[in-house]
């Protein structure tokens, strides 16, 4: 596929999968062999498209009003690096921390590969999660 499809999946993905919760996209879009190293999630790991499907709805539960903004896309080869602001209002459970009723925003810059057409795997770069944790009121803002 070229680095425009390759871009397009990812945006589609962010749009239905994660901003609309329709999880039925990611059968379409990624390959049975998915996997994803993510220092968000509890394992660490995701492994297949039941995995990943699991992990939005965790974070959706707890952040129902999550939304995704991709502030840039860049696309070389098999890879997609994308830049995203994530904002959201914490009114459920997330790993072991309280709903907490704040809203929460952060910055996210996840690389993506593709083999045949299909997004195979998802590596989560950077996470702001020490300001979306500040923000929660688990960890104090420091000189605060």
């Amino acid at each position: 596929m070229s680095n425009e499809s390759n871009k397009a999946a990812v945006r589609r993905w962010i749009d239905e999968g994660w901003n609309r919760g329709q999880l039925e996209v990611a059968d379409e879009l990624f390959g049975g062999d998915f996997a994803a190293a993510a220092m968000d999630t509890v394992s660490g790991e995701l492994h297949g498209v039941d995995d990943l499907k699991g992990y939005v709805r965790t974070v959706r539960s707890a952040l129902p009003d999550v939304r995704f903004t991709v502030e840039h896309l860049v696309a070389e080869g098999d890879k997609v690096v994308g830049v995203f602001t994530v904002r959201g209002t914490h009114t459920g459970a997330l790993w072991g921390i309280p709903a907490s009723g704040r809203e929460v925003s952060f910055t996210a810059i996840d690389v993506w590969r593709f083999r045949g057409g299909k997004i195979v795997e998802r590596c989560a770069a950077v996470a702001d999660f020490l300001r979306a944790l500040q923000q929660m009121g688990v960890v104090p803002v420091l000189g605060q």
